[in-house]
């Protein structure tokens, strides 16, 4: 009943008229009762949603509420028979469409017993509104039930057809070790379970096979796998398109479109209104989430708990899977308290967690799992690798040894200056080693590059760039030919040439490069032994490796005694990490010459994070991040909170920022003709985009829309070009999310690149009134504040 009456505020006199306003033979207002109709009444109220809300609150006060809420944000709502809603007049008719929906259907109003029971029924309302919106629907005149079929299997939703009895070495071609095997026998019903283990130990195939057991036992719907980024996901979106090509039945349809993180779901989708393009939904992170089988970010996920808009169309895409949480650490207390937050609701949608980390302390962990690992104090003795286990119904988490693992030793040499690194890197490359420089800032990465891509082309060495600051299209390109040359696949091309591969954090995090030598510059220990996992990764390269190459990594960081006394001591790490975590991880790693990987890992994250007593500049640190830290967990409560106004999602930060991330559509030109808008791309493909909504088919917009979303790069606001008012953008506006006024979202920006890799506006002026934008497929984007 809830999806039947949620659009009954269209029974109103400003919907109406808007809705006639689109038939070309129609004069305006001159059907009697629409006399005084205006449409765009429509944005003082916030639409037809907000008359739902009002026409049904006296009849059932919660479908009231999420008809309200239908298209993302809550409505505040005047009486059912107000003025601005038609009058009595009008809520007579409502009622009168109310009460016969009711005998039409003859069911009850639905019993609701919770919040999170409400905002379930709120997604699936919105959802069969978007499919029931799509272009299945827009001629029917007879057949309507193969229709809603049709529509719902092209919407993605159906029951996915799983092979039965397959064994872990038919899943992934290899056998299982003991960490997998133990993971795979805890796991076997729904619960929370941690998997504590070294990089490049396996973690990833340990949770896929202990999600298709639920699968195949019909005890999950789907599997969610959530990274730290998106740019991150595109080897995991590999990997488990391989492993959904071997469990899927041949007969099952999610055969064909398998992932959302490749596109081709968002361009194939068939869903209307607000999971059209040009509307806040189109997008493949946050489309993918309803899929049955879906890599996306972590962010994502954790929206189902913040009150953000659609956050209950997250809840229902949540609902059943197997939610896979990859790269947990301890650092961000921010988004910490959602997690734990989002874990909580995950396990009361019947939900299955399992969470990978390289790196958790016990107190992390114990709040992740709300209070119930037996004794935390022991922890620090706990054996590594771990499971955690926390099955439904258990009053205690069992902590089960996962077996030991090989440990290694890497060699440790701190440095207070990157001169000295410069040149190691190009001694080791010109010895052919395959050399990886982590730098914090996607800035300082690119100044790295300059100097060392300069040196190195008169040295045959060969220089690359990896960060999120590219166009789509490009980074995707870029990550492709690197992880090629230094992964798994790459043997053949190893022994060609030394080569230098520089970027930031997306290189620790779930792209498969294993390299010679390692030199990063400080951050938490967590990320600073992530980054060590890509060294020396794969046992079947040690023999192609160059004779003096050593397992070894250089840390450069502040001098000690600088980092005591001046403030300003850890430059632009201290804008990523906080200045006190990064004190605590040099004091532990300034004398070290050597680390024990796994054996030592344990040791190093509770000694970083434990609790302890601090003077003089320490202290204030140690004051300035307990401060933040309130304050974050104050914005993260605010935002899981049902009580404060909704935000729009764009706008709410997971991994807490200062500043909001916006898309940013680079081109080389556009032409304008009577019909047509040309774009002309970086790469020098073009496409062509009517003018007129109605002179291209649904499917072939969602494509362009695909196009255009390729082309785009990920910047923050306040380093973005200028908003240009969504007026000058309508013909761009049927294909991306241009906004909403009335929040005051823009979330999407368009420029030009000159030939001198200048970003200029559309107008050919300059694109930033505080920074000297400019972007090239070498170095990506950089933004330069004017003198």
């Amino acid at each position: 009943m809830t999806a039947a009456v949620h659009d009954v505020g269209k029974v109103s006199p400003h919907f109406q008229e808007k809705l006639r306003r689109n038939i070309s033979e129609y004069v305006f207002n001159s059907m009697p009762g629409l006399e005084k109709a205006e449409p765009n009444f429509d944005k003082e109220y916030k639409g037809h949603a907000t008359v739902s809300k009002a026409a049904l609150k006296d009849i059932h006060e919660i479908t009231a509420e999420i008809a309200g809420k239908h298209h993302g944000y809550s409505a505040v709502c005047s009486e059912a028979d107000a003025e601005i809603y038609g009058g009595q007049e009008w809520q007579k008719r409502r009622k009168e469409l109310i009460v016969n929906l009711k005998k039409y259907f003859n069911e009850p109003w639905p019993e609701i017993n919770s919040d999170l029971q409400s905002e379930t029924i709120a997604g699936l309302t919105c959802v069969s509104d978007w499919i029931g919106s799509g272009d299945t629907f827009l001629r029917v005149i007879e057949n309507t039930d193969a229709n809603i079929i049709s529509s719902v299997n092209s919407a993605g939703f159906v029951k996915p057809q799983i092979k039965k009895n397959l064994s872990f070495k038919e899943i992934f071609s290899f056998s299982p070790h003991e960490a997998q095997v133990k993971l795979i026998q805890a796991a076997n019903r729904r619960g929370v379970y941690t998997l504590e283990a070294p990089m490049g130990m396996g973690k990833t195939e340990a949770a896929l096979f202990a999600a298709y057991q639920m699968l195949e036992k019909e005890q999950a719907t789907g599997i969610y796998f959530a990274l730290p980024t998106m740019l991150t996901s595109n080897k995991i979106w590999e990997r488990m398109n391989n492993f959904l090509a071997v469990i899927l039945d041949e007969s099952s349809v999610h055969k064909k479109s398998l992932l959302v993180h490749s596109l081709a779901w968002l361009a194939a989708g068939n869903m209307g209104a607000d999971a059209e393009p040009g509307q806040a939904w189109f997008n493949s992170g946050k489309r993918g989430i309803l899929a049955p089988f879906a890599v996306g970010t972590l962010d994502q996920a954790l929206m189902a708990v913040l009150n953000v808009k659609h956050n209950f169309v997250r809840t229902l895409g949540l609902m059943g899977k197997v939610v896979i949480l990859d790269e947990i650490h301890s650092y961000d207390s921010y988004t910490g308290t959602i997690l734990d937050e989002l874990v909580t609701t995950l396990k009361q949608l019947k939900c299955t967690v399992i969470i990978l980390s390289a790196t958790l302390t016990g107190e992390r962990k114990n709040k992740i799992l709300a209070g119930n690992i037996a004794d935390i104090n022991e922890y620090k003795k706990m054996p590594y690798p771990l499971i955690t286990s926390l099955p439904e119904g258990a009053q205690k988490a069992e902590e089960i040894p996962a077996g030991s693992s090989e440990n290694n030793t890497v060699i440790i040499k701190t440095l207070n200056n990157h001169e000295q690194a410069i040149e190691e890197a190009l001694l080791r490359a010109e010895r052919n080693e395959q050399v990886l420089w982590i730098e914090n800032t996607v800035s300082a990465a690119q100044d790295i590059f300059k100097i060392l891509s300069s040196r190195a082309s008169e040295m045959s060495i060969k220089c690359g760039l990896v960060h999120s600051r590219f166009i789509k299209k490009q980074r995707e390109k870029n990550e492709t030919l690197w992880v090629q040359l230094y992964g798994k696949e790459g043997k053949l091309q190893r022994k060609e040439q030394g080569r230098i591969l520089i970027g930031t954090q997306v290189l620790e995090q779930s792209l498969d490069i294993d390299a010679d030598f390692l030199i990063t510059r400080l951050c938490p220990s967590d990320m600073l032994l992530q980054r060590m996992g890509r060294l020396w990764r794969h046992k079947d390269n040690d023999s192609l490796r160059p004779e003096k190459a050593r397992r070894e990594t250089w840390i450069i960081a502040p001098d000690y005694k600088k980092t005591l006394t001046e403030k300003d001591a850890f430059e632009e790490s201290a804008l990523v990490y906080a200045p006190y975590i990064l004190l605590r991880t040099l004091e532990i790693w300034k004398e070290k010459k050597e680390a024990v990987i796994p054996g030592q890992i344990r040791e190093i994250i509770e000694n970083t994070y434990s609790e302890r007593n601090d003077e003089g500049l320490a202290a204030r640190y140690k004051q300035e991040l307990e401060n933040k830290r309130d304050e974050l967990k104050g914005k993260a409560l605010a935002g899981i909170s049902k009580g404060l106004k909704t935000l729009p999602d764009n706008n709410t930060g997971t991994r807490y920022s200062e500043i909001d991330n916006t898309d940013v559509l680079l081109l080389k030109s556009i032409d304008y003709t009577d019909n047509e808008v040309i774009l002309h791309f970086l790469d020098g493909s073009s496409l062509a985009l009517p003018k007129a909504r109605g002179k291209i088919k649904p499917s072939e917009r969602r494509k362009y829309s695909a196009q255009i979303i390729m082309n785009t790069v990920s910047v923050s606001e306040k380093k973005a070009p200028d908003f240009i008012a969504k007026d000058k953008l309508l013909w761009l506006a049927d294909y991306v999310y241009l906004g909403d006024d009335f929040d005051r979202e823009h979330p999407f920006r368009i420029a030009l690149v000159s030939a001198a890799d200048e970003i200029m506006s559309i107008y050919n002026s300059e694109a930033s009134g505080k920074y000297r934008l400019s972007y090239s497929n070498i170095k990506g984007y950089t933004a330069l504040k004017k003198k």
